[in-house]
């Protein structure tokens, strides 16, 4: 495999988080026309990858199945790398993601990515509802990933092999919200995805702990983090503002234990929660990492994203209601984004 270091790109790739939001009042199957819809537009604007993420049990997001709607999206786009943002690896047996993602590499060579998380992605009952008698939790998530990088090698004398999967460069990424993926990347020398959209009070420590730890490997000669961020940009900051509310909405179901599809923006989040709640949302949300405005805002604060995080990548995470809304967020992000880093 070619190692992958920042000095491979001209500027900081931009690439997108998509979850497959389900609005009210919609179905999957609309999302999934939205989602093409706009991995077609960000490949256009030059985005470099398209990750979907594995949630369950979440009547507002349509990524449940994340490897078949991994094909759909490569298959209706050419270039933008597709991937997952991530298999929550202790669900699965290493085998079946061993041969879903061989299988994908070999329909669209050269564009897929794996990114592994070792959270549930759902509640606890969920959860042993999806592992049922494979009886792994996150614990085994290093022997998991080691296991799964063993399928991928060219391994004539094991007894169990994934075809397809076996010899196939398919880059693996780990994902995380606090230290220990970070540690696990470091010492694998394994690319590091940090979800500082929603766990912003760790995303330093956890870079730190990436980049002070990191172990060359055939995959990686230095350190390469990509890091999560909200973004809800608009023509005004009034409007973005207001899109934000579905976003914070979103945040209030899970808070309450009770989510709900993506709800419509609001005039005042403060009229459907009380002071309490509002606290968890901003906690989450916090403004380090959820940029909200117009495109002289977005420009600002994205910047002051990038120097404080130093990441060699950024994904952009956008819920937004209205579709129409949402791809004028990309298109913005991407228009103040190229003027910014022409000199880099």
């Amino acid at each position: 495999m070619k190692p992958l270091t920042a000095q491979s790109f001209n500027h900081i790739p931009l690439s997108v988080l998509d979850l497959a939001p389900i609005n009210e009042g919609s179905a999957a199957s609309e999302s999934f026309k939205n989602s093409v819809e706009l991995a077609q537009l960000t490949e256009k604007l030059g985005f470099n990858r398209y990750w979907l993420a594995e949630h369950h049990n979440m009547p507002g997001i349509a990524s449940s199945a994340t490897s078949v709607l991994i094909g759909h999206i490569a298959g209706a786009t050419s270039t933008i790398r597709v991937g997952a943002g991530g298999i929550m690896l202790p669900n699965h047996a290493t085998l079946v993601i061993a041969e879903q993602f061989g299988t994908l590499e070999s329909l669209y060579p050269g564009r897929i990515d794996l990114g592994l998380g070792r959270a549930p992605g759902s509640d606890q009952a969920t959860a042993h509802a999806l592992r049922r008698t494979l009886g792994r939790g996150a614990e085994e998530f290093p022997q998991q990933l080691e296991e799964l990088q063993k399928y991928f090698q060219i391994n004539p004398g094991a007894r169990v092999r994934a075809f397809p999967g076996e010899g196939l460069n398919i880059p693996i990424w780990l994902l995380g919200s606090s230290g220990f993926s970070a540690q696990l990347a470091a010492q694998k020398g394994l690319p590091f995805s940090f979800a500082s959209h929603f766990a912003p009070d760790y995303t330093i420590p956890a870079l730190n702990l990436y980049r002070d730890n990191f172990k060359a490997s055939e995959v990686l000669e230095k350190p390469y983090a990509m890091v999560g961020v909200n973004v809800i940009a608009a023509d005004t900051n009034e409007k973005a503002e207001w899109l934000a509310t579905s976003q914070q909405q979103q945040f209030l179901s899970l808070v309450r234990g009770m989510p709900t599809q993506l709800k419509p923006p609001i005039e005042n989040i403060d009229d459907v929660c009380s002071p309490i709640e509002k606290a968890h949302i901003e906690k989450t949300l916090d403004s380090r990492s959820t940029i909200v405005g117009d495109p002289g805002t977005v420009k600002e604060k994205l910047i002051r994203f990038i120097e404080e995080t130093k990441a060699d990548e950024v994904i952009i995470n956008s819920q937004i209601f209205h579709h129409e809304d949402r791809l004028k967020s990309y298109e913005i992000v991407a228009e103040v984004f190229r003027e910014h880093m022409k000199y880099q």
